[in-house]
């Protein structure tokens, strides 16, 4: 286990860990949460060893392991992925390279029964075991999977981890970090550069994974998912409760209760003791009283509160002002980089009042889309249409990289505010957590989360009718994620959302479009209805491979004669037929049986046992109808 005793942290006169002790046991899965900049990386540098405390100590069992995944890493480059991902097992294939050696030895020797040769057989029987314990064959397949798991081609696997984007080269060390399996894994962000269903991919994996696992995310699914203990960093303290996220915020409210009873008793405690002092210092035969009253309370611990949470304050975006009833449209449209083809003959529709999500893997053309709908990138090939009277809010990934670093906060709302709203900067940004002081920071000073909601604070400020957002929840605490969503869902005008946050986009939007495979594949309803098709459909897939390998082993597939073919239409239409009769009877009986007299009739049994009747007939016919269905799939695939 890890134990973490007494550290203190003071930068200038903030102490941002004051004296805090914990501790992290072998197999705990454990949640590191606060708001931006309460210390939560800080911690997870000081679990690495990557920084020292001022006072304290962390210690760990000798020869243990740790992995530690942080913002800042960089990539040694001139490997391929494959190659780069496969250093995990370096230590295995030392023992490969010396298990060769040995054979190659053993070949071209023939002093069977010397002393050193029964040496070379003992150190190769030990070497293989070991290497057979390491896991030292399933290496290369082991390498795939996760690379796979983590959003991978099998194209990719030979390219150069030079050509790929910042994002992905952070998927590269993750993998390697997940091959290698330490004993202690230190996870900051994992997420935020993963497309959904690596995300899900990666919880899975998460889940069973045999070491402690400590994680810093601001996405409260994943959290729930993985973690089973919160550790929350608050005005320098610790605070442990042993609950995953969402029941975590639940005790976390319940003690801030308790915390605010606590406080107000004593500022009621204080407010009369200093009244008693200030009038015993009136009173010169009571002054030696007073000052030592006022030693007592100025030693008194005072109660604090963390005064910075906002979470129940709201946010709301301009009216949006009215546009035609066609809000885009995209027709045909080609985008290709050079010879790479990005997005092929695409079509898409945005009726006024729509609110799309657009999900999928990275680098399958999401952003790329979303700049072609702004205009900030041209189309090779097709159309893209604005309609009637669009304005556009945009936020871009890389938006707050756009600031002047030597502005202020003030400043950038300024020059991106039209006159009649200068009024009310403060106020919008004081919502977005820069209060008092704070607006006169410059960028340069900023954390990445600052200059985030800098950015979207930029977008209050003019009524947009179409909002494009691009992953804008990247570098937002929890708080201020729960504050723009609510903000969202009360805008009025057409959305548009690229995301890989799931609870973000929970019931967010209500039209989901999937970037594969050069192509859009749309799906009515929120992110979570789209997870439960894909998921439907990915079974599916597997179910058709694995019929196309039974099929392939029974050798040529037979031709479906006409006759059979009518045949099996008719059973469908029978089929469909029958499963509508059923339907409509069960869903009248089903409204008659909800009334409580129903109950009191004299035929209520038999209605009963009609009902039953029905039901198994449609599961009959239900049956039949998929048999059907899959005799035709089968000779037509």
């Amino acid at each position: 286990m890890i134990s973490a005793s007494n550290l203190y942290i003071q930068y200038g006169d903030r102490i941002l860990l004051d004296r805090v002790s914990f501790v992290i046991g072998e197999r705990d899965k454990v949640g590191l949460v606060g708001r931006n900049g309460a210390g939560k990386s800080t911690i997870l540098k000081l679990l690495a060893d990557y920084m020292r405390p001022q006072e304290g100590k962390i210690s760990r069992p000798s020869g243990s392991t740790l992995g530690f995944l942080h913002q800042e890493m960089n990539l040694p480059k001139g490997r391929t992925v494959k190659d780069e991902a496969m250093r995990a097992f370096d230590q295995v294939k030392e023992l490969e390279n010396r298990i060769d050696q040995i054979n190659k030895e053993i070949a071209e020797r023939t002093d069977y029964e010397s002393q050193e040769y029964h040496k070379i057989l003992e150190e190769f029987s030990e070497l293989n075991n070991r290497f057979q314990l390491l896991g030292g064959q399933a290496m290369e397949g082991e390498t795939e999977k996760v690379l796979k798991g983590l959003g991978f081609k099998d194209v990719d696997m030979g390219r150069l981890t030079d050509t790929f984007s910042g994002g992905w080269q952070m998927r590269i060390e993750l993998a390697k970090m997940l091959l290698q399996k330490p004993d202690f894994l230190l996870l900051d962000e994992p997420t935020n550069h993963l497309d959904i269903e690596s995300i899900i991919w990666l919880e899975s994996f998460l889940k069973d994974y045999p070491g402690a696992v400590i994680v810093i995310s601001h996405d409260k699914e994943f959290l729930d998912n993985i973690t089973e203990r919160t550790i929350e960093i608050e005005l320098g303290n610790v605070f442990d409760y042993k609950a995953s996220y969402s029941q975590f915020v639940q005790l976390r409210e319940e003690r801030r209760e308790k915390q605010k009873a606590a406080y107000e008793n004593q500022q009621r405690v204080i407010a009369q003791k200093e009244k008693t002092i200030n009038r015993f210092m009136a009173k010169a035969t009571k002054t030696k009283m007073a000052q030592s009253m006022q030693k007592q309370l100025d030693k008194m611990e005072r109660i604090e509160i963390d005064d910075a949470d906002i979470s129940g304050m709201t946010l709301n975006f301009p009216d949006a002002p009215r546009s035609g009833q066609v809000v885009v449209e995209v027709k045909d449209l080609v985008k290709k980089y050079g010879e790479k083809l990005v997005l092929d003959s695409v079509n898409l529709k945005l009726d006024r009042g729509d609110r799309i999500a657009f999900v999928g893997q990275n680098g399958q053309g999401k952003t790329t889309l979303a700049k072609i709908i702004i205009n900030e990138l041209n189309l090779t090939d097709g159309e893209c249409k604005l309609g009637h009277n669009v304005s556009i809010g945009y936020y871009a990934q890389n938006q707050s990289e756009a600031m002047h670093p030597k502005q202020t906060v003030l400043e950038i709302m300024e020059a991106a505010s039209p006159p009649e709203m200068r009024t009310r900067l403060r106020n919008i940004l004081g919502a977005f957590m820069f209060s008092g002081e704070d607006v006169d920071k410059k960028v340069s000073v900023l954390s990445g989360g600052e200059r985030a909601r800098l950015a979207l604070a930029c977008l209050l400020l003019r009524p947009f009718n179409l909002l494009v957002l691009d992953e804008p929840t990247n570098h937002l605490d929890i708080i201020s994620k729960d504050i723009l969503k609510r903000a969202l869902m009360e805008y009025n005008g057409t959305l548009i959302v690229v995301s890989h946050d799931r609870q973000f986009l929970a019931e967010l939007t209500n039209r989901t479009l999937e970037f594969r495979d050069h192509q859009l594949f749309e799906y009515i309803g929120d992110v979570n209805a789209f997870l439960e098709k894909r998921a439907l459909d990915n079974m599916r897939d597997v179910e058709m491979r694995e019929n196309g390998r039974k099929e392939e082993a029974k050798g040529p597939k037979k031709e479906l004669s006409y006759e059979e073919r009518k045949r099996l239409m008719r059973q469908l239409s029978n089929a469909e037929k029958k499963i509508e009769q059923y339907e409509e009877e069960i869903a009248h009986l089903e409204k008659k049986m909800a009334q409580a007299e129903f109950y009191e009739s004299p035929d209520a049994e038999k209605e009963m046992g009609r009902y039953a009747s029905l039901k198994e007939q449609l599961e009959q016919e239900m049956e039949n109808w998929e048999a059907a269905s899959l005799e035709l799939e089968e000779y037509e695939h």
